[in-house]
This record gives C-alpha cells, structure tokens and sequence, in this order.
C-alpha cells in the first residue's frame, strides 16, 4: 500500500496556507495605502471591478459569504464609498455602486492590488507567471464546475 500524502504536500494545504499569508501582509497594506480594512477593500475592489452589483453577486465575486458581503458593503455605504439603491428587477434586492467619492479609493485600491499581485509572484519569471496563469485558470474553472454539480445536487 502506498504511503500517504503529507498534508503540507496536498494542493488544498499549500493553497490555504498561500492565501492566507498574503491575506495577512495585503490587510496592513490596505489599511496603509488605501486607508480601507481588507474586507471593505475585497468588497470595494469587487464592486467597481464588475459594477452594479447585487450583495449576491458580490458575495460572489469578493469570495465571501452573503452575510459578510452584505455587512462589508453596508460599511462601504456608510463611508460614503458606495450607493445603495433598490434593484428594479428584484423587489427586495438592492444595487451597489462606486460613489464618485469611491472611485479615486478604488483606484488606490486596485494599484495596491496590482502591487501586491507582482510582489506574490516576484520569484517567478515570465514564462513560469504566463504558465501560473493559465494552471490557475483551469483550477478555478474545475472547482466552479464541481461546485455548480454540488450545488445542483442539494437542490
């Protein structure tokens, strides 16, 4: 019989373990060059990536929970970042949008985002960053299918 895989070995723990250290240092930068808490930041970054949002498709995009994605951008409407108006389409859903006193934040935002995202693969050349790409692509694309099969299941 095989011996088994040590967990610091498998995918999920180096992935964790990855996310959650630069997790760690992208908070203090957020707070240092863009003067926002990292989950109003994720939240804030979302919304003006792909806006309007539902706090659904929020949740969504910034990877959260629909609970921690409706708080984060109730932080952000009272800020002043974001709007909040009632959806035209669904009678209990709300829109967010970037307010005009968002966007120069976003803006800050996403150049730390961009720093950080070259910090993290700084060991990398071009060659090996193009081929993380497109492995992370193709992982991110499996897990969505495989949890929209979940998800059809616990319909």
């Amino acid at each position: 019989m095989p011996e088994p895989v040590s967990l610091e070995r498998t995918i999920t723990h180096r992935l964790h373990t990855l996310s959650k250290l630069t997790d760690r240092a992208t908070q203090a930068v957020y707070l240092l060059d863009a003067g926002i808490p990292f989950s109003e930041g994720r939240c804030l970054a979302a919304i003006g990536a792909f806006r309007p949002l539902s706090v659904k498709d929020l949740a969504y995009r910034a990877n959260l929970n629909k609970g921690q994605a409706s708080r984060a951008a109730q932080s952000l409407v009272d800020l002043g970042l974001v709007h909040k108006e009632a959806s035209t389409t669904d009678g209990r859903g709300v829109v967010l949008t970037l307010a005009a006193e968002g966007e120069p934040v976003w803006q800050r935002l996403m150049a730390v985002i961009e720093r950080r995202n070259d910090e993290i693969v700084s060991c990398l050349n071009p060659a090996e960053r193009r081929q993380l790409d497109h492995l992370l692509d193709r992982l991110v694309a499996q897990a969505r299918e495989g949890a929209d099969i979940a998800g059809s299941l616990e319909e």
